[in-house]
This record gives structure tokens, sequence and C-alpha cells, in this order.
């Protein structure tokens, strides 16, 4: 899922508020200096994966390494401040990536085939292996919930836990209304607007943004709506699914979906969570993560 923007009425005010990312074998080739400083404890490098040279930024020296999947025209630097500054830093290796054509990962530019969401789990699977990561567990939110999903059904063995929350495995004709009422840009509000444009920049944002409402409005011509439905019954790791009940982007039928397919897995309620849930109530979320994953 995405975030929308407002302008259109108060639905897309609302889903905007409740989007904001604000808080308040690969080739091994990385490039390490100057590697940027974020805070006292963040670093940032570049590998090159599959062609492609992804960003990404590391934390902790602990012997869990747990990668973060940020979400549409996401990066670990809009969707995981909170995660990157206060998971434990003792018991976890954190790893937030930004996808090709996302955050830093820039070249190439973004583009959405009908196998993007496998393109971008093969990417990620093989960074982290670039990174010498034998085993690792996955938190994946929206976009990227849904590239956690595939990567852990196609890599059982490499994969030891997965958190996932605000991912749709499948896409209804009604998701397909809201995608294209987020398509023009220019009726975010600034809020949401804002940092996506100190990101891209206007005209790549733009282009980007309606080019993921083609890219993912695609899925609804399939059987079912279905992105990954057909993978869920091959994931085997311990998988916790969190829902923010007040999420209105990604309706409740659909975390309830993967509890049910994805064998083993607990579903967590959070009652006045919406998408951003993570960012939101931060604390929470990172508890309720630490204790599933240790």
């Amino acid at each position: 899922m995405a975030r929308p923007g407002s302008g259109g009425g108060l639905l897309l005010r609302r889903l905007l508020s409740q989007l904001s990312r604000s808080a308040q074998g690969a080739t091994l080739r990385i490039s390490q200096a100057p590697a940027a400083s974020y805070g006292t404890s963040v670093t940032s490098a570049k590998v090159e994966v599959n062609g492609v040279r992804l960003h990404y930024q590391q934390t902790g020296s602990g012997s869990h390494a747990v990668l973060l999947l940020p979400g549409m025209l996401g990066s670990g630097q809009t969707d995981f401040g909170p995660q990157l500054k206060s998971m434990n830093k003792q018991q976890f290796t954190v790893v937030a990536w930004d996808p090709r054509g996302y955050g830093k990962s820039i070249p190439p530019l973004r583009d959405f085939p009908a196998d993007f969401f496998e393109r971008d789990a093969k990417d990620a699977v093989d960074l982290m292996q670039a990174l010498k990561f034998k085993k690792f567990s996955l938190l994946g939110w929206s976009d990227g919930g849904i590239t956690a999903l595939i990567a852990a059904a196609k890599n059982p063995n490499l994969i030891h836990k997965m958190v996932v929350w605000g991912a749709n495995p499948s896409v209804s004709e009604d998701d397909v209304k809201l995608y294209n009422a987020i398509r023009d840009v220019s009726k975010w509000s600034e809020r949401a607007r804002q940092p996506m444009e100190e990101m891209y920049g206007h005209d790549y944002f733009s282009k980007t943004c309606a080019a993921w409402v083609d890219g993912i409005s695609q899925f609804a011509q399939k059987p079912n709506g279905s992105i990954c439905q057909s993978l869920l019954p091959h994931i085997n790791c311990p998988t916790l699914i969190i829902h923010g009940e007040k999420d209105p982007l990604v309706p409740r039928f659909h975390p309830e979906y993967l509890h049910k397919h994805i064998k083993g897995s607990q579903l967590h309620l959070m009652p006045e969570g919406k998408h951003n849930l993570h960012l939101r109530f931060a604390d929470e979320f990172n508890r309720v993560v630490e204790k599933f994953l240790l």
C-alpha cells in the first residue's frame, strides 16, 4: 500500500494524516569511504547487487540480523527512523535498505513490471547475503511487507522470523479506486508531499507515484486480485502480523487472510493503530517486535 495525498476531500485528508512518514548470487562491491553517519551509531553504504548499487543503513552489533523493508517510494531514512534509533543494538544488527529506484538507490529509475515485488524480494535477500548474513529476520511495512512475504516464501532456509504490517496479499477494485485517487501528488497535503519532494524532487516523485498506481493496479486483473496469495502456504518461518484497527488503507480482512494462510502465524491488533503505526506508536511497536524476535 501507499501513502495517499489530500485535497480531494475528507477521506484523503484522513488518509494523509495517517500515512505521513514522519514520526514526528550477488556481486559485492561496498562503498565505504566515507560512510555517512546518522546520529552516533547508524552508518550508510552501497553494495552492488544484481547490477544495481543498493543503498542501505546499518546499526547495532547483535547476533540477530534484521532487514527493514520500506513502503512505496520509501527508504530507511524516511520509513524507519524510530527503529534505527531505538531497537536493541546489543541483540540486533539492523539493516534498512532502499529498494532499486527508491531513496538513494538511484540510478536506476524506478519501474513497475509485472514481477516488481519478486524483483525486490530477490534484491533484498541478495543484499543481505552480500553483507554476509547467513540467516536474518524481515520487518516489512506496506509494500515492504508484500516483498517480505515473497522473500520468506521463496527462501525458507534464510529467513529466521518475519513481521509484516500494512501489507495486502491481493488488490481489489476498491483498492484500485483508492490508488487512482492518490495519483495526482499535487492534491497531497504539504506535510506528506514535502519529504518526498525533498528526497526525489517534484518531477521524479510525481512520475513515480503515477507509475506505482499503474503497477499495483495490474494485480486487480489477476485471479482473486492476487499479488502473492499462492505463496503464503510456503512460508515456514515464525510470522507476526500486526494490524492497526484504524488503518483505512488495509482492511482487517487482509491481515486475517494472512493469518489464516500462513501456518503458525500470530496476529497482533493495535486498537489505535493506523497505517503508520510503527511511527506513531514506535515504543509499543518496538517492544512487541523485539519480544517476538527474541
